[in-house]
């Protein structure tokens, strides 16, 4: 197995912080968006997954610690869901790093660590924020697929429960899927600093109310 510092390009006496600031800068260089329609496209996707993946390695042998974050490093603090068995042996301290992402803004980075997940470990947690990366990115008819999803492998989620319901509400107020609907010029303008589930809460005041459609 290769070194996951060796990776990072950081020694294994790095800080929690060092480790965070080697991981953006590496994403921010190998991201897929930074390769459209080049021939390197799929060796930054594989270089990507590298990244991620040793990332992942780095902050379980840490005890899930990501260093600093408001979150309680990487650990599920702070949310209603605890379920989730992550990928890759990082249990649920990956996906809460994901949480994080999209609380900041993060929607690219979010997504690239989500795509790394293998399908068989794609479980309600999985995509109830991959629903809320499409929901971010405009995607209204992807991000209701997915927190169906959500809802299904996790019936008894309320988090879950409660982002189908208000998207639900959203699509009816807009004549259904209608297309696709995109909101990303509202989320963006209004949610940035929001969370994921009050992200869908701002686009209801701008939507005028939700209702229906839950699990």
């Amino acid at each position: 197995m290769t070194d996951p510092y060796q990776v990072l390009g950081i020694s294994s006496n790095a800080s929690d912080e060092e480790v965070k600031a080697a991981y953006r800068k590496l994403v921010k260089k190998y991201h897929p968006d930074n390769y459209v329609n080049n021939p390197l496209a799929d060796l930054a996707t594989e270089k990507m997954k590298e990244i991620n993946e040793a990332y992942n390695t780095v902050v379980t042998q840490r005890g899930g610690h990501g260093g600093g974050s408001s979150h309680s490093g990487y650990s599920n603090a702070g949310y209603s869901s605890s379920t989730s068995t992550g990928y890759a042996g990082a249990s649920s301290s990956n996906f809460a790093h994901v949480r994080s992402m999209i609380n900041a803004g993060q929607i690219g980075q979010a997504q690239s660590v989500l795509d790394a997940v293998p399908i068989s470990q794609r479980d309600a947690e999985w995509h109830f924020l991959m629903g809320s990366v499409m929901y971010r990115k405009g995607w209204v008819n992807e991000a209701y697929i997915n927190f169906q999803n959500a809802c299904r492998q996790d019936p008894n989620n309320p988090e879950y429960k409660e982002a189908l319901n208000r998207l639900s509400g959203q699509m009816n107020g807009f004549g259904g899927f209608g297309g696709g609907y995109n909101v990303s010029n509202q989320q963006q303008g209004g949610c940035t600093s929001c969370d994921i589930c009050t992200g869908l809460m701002c686009a209801d005041c701008l939507c005028g109310g939700f209702g229906g459609g839950g699990c």
